[in-house]
């Protein structure tokens, strides 16, 4: 597997990519990796979930790109800034543009690549796959705040379901808060309403983020283990 970081621009903006690329020629199938919002001063670095999450996606025969959305604000500030300035007409722009360097990739197949995303970034992953009619798979764990907005003149991201080109994973905790139970079933009303093709999977005995394996409070082994499983199954069926 290579590990690298290239540098895009957006806007005129610089942005991180970070690239994990399987072994051999391909062509292989492609995903881009929406990282959930920063804890504390950091970028994608210092984001251990985020990086071994497209290390093991990578490891499994993937091409992951991991744009650093969030490189509109100075590392240094505070996350509550980047929560509360979070704007979905920057985020498309960044999600096209890893998407776009991900696909240029020599051992890249462009037609094959689908979209992830765990907490914040599930939530991006509905917006990439809303914005992106060249997606071929959306996976969404745990994504939060669909069906409100962020950013001025954005609708909620819930509101663009119909937009979506691709199938629709998504993974869910039962004792999750945010998105709470009633938050999925509008989701997936949503992704009926816009004839989208979509499976869910609900887990009992699972809050948020069960799948960060860093957490001792959140993460539920079992549960995170049949999720990857599902996930893998659903990414090679559609990337295909």
């Amino acid at each position: 597997m290579q590990h690298r970081i290239d540098t895009v621009t957006v806007n005129d903006d610089p942005m991180e990519v970070f690239m994990y690329l399987p072994d051999g020629d391909g062509p292989h199938p492609g995903i881009v990796l929406a990282m959930h919002i920063p804890v504390g001063h950091t970028g994608i670095e210092n984001d251990t979930f985020t990086m071994k999450t497209a290390e093991r996606y990578a490891e499994n025969g993937f091409a992951v790109a991991v744009p650093f959305i969030f490189h509109w604000w100075p590392k240094s500030d505070d996350i509550q800034i980047k929560r509360d300035e979070f704007r979905d007409d920057w985020t498309k722009l960044d999600l096209q543009a890893g998407f776009d360097h991900l696909a240029a990739q020599d051992n890249v197949d462009g037609s094959r690549i689908g979209i992830v995303g765990h907490c914040w970034g599930g939530r991006v992953a509905w917006l990439g796959a809303c914005h992106n009619p060249d997606l071929k798979a959306c996976a969404v764990f745990y994504g939060g705040r669909v069906n409100q907005t962020m950013g001025p003149n954005t609708p909620p991201a819930i509101d663009l379901a119909g937009q979506m080109n691709c199938p629709v994973a998504g993974f869910f905790g039962n004792e999750d808060e945010t998105p709470s139970p009633a938050d999925v079933d509008e989701y997936e009303a949503a992704l009926k309403a816009g004839g989208v093709p979509y499976v869910f999977h609900r887990y009992d005995n699972a809050g948020h983020a069960f799948q960060s394996f860093n957490s001792e409070d959140y993460y539920r082994h079992d549960i995170s283990e049949d999720a990857w499983t599902k996930v893998c199954v659903f990414l090679n069926e559609n990337l295909v």
